[in-house]
């Protein structure tokens, strides 16, 4: 059987990780971790949604105040 691997090194430098500072070796290395999400170096990638509203009528725009108890000419 293979040895059972060892804690994953640090993400930014390589070095063996620290429980304290965990993924990282050090608050150098968890900072520099924050400054890339801060300035945006690291994304989530996101799909854009096309906002609903954009495809209502003005028949569909009466049925919906109509049914929420408004009149149309009142804010929503």
């Amino acid at each position: 059987m293979s040895e059972a691997a060892g804690p994953a090194p640090c993400p930014i430098c390589g070095k063996p990780r620290v429980e304290k500072y965990r993924p990282f070796c050090s608050a150098r290395c968890a900072d520099i971790d924050l400054n890339r999400w801060l300035t945006g170096r690291y994304a989530i990638p996101a799909t854009e949604v096309e906002d609903a509203a954009d495809d209502l009528t003005a028949e569909d725009i009466e049925k919906l105040a109509n049914a929420s108890g408004q009149r149309r000419d009142e804010p929503l």
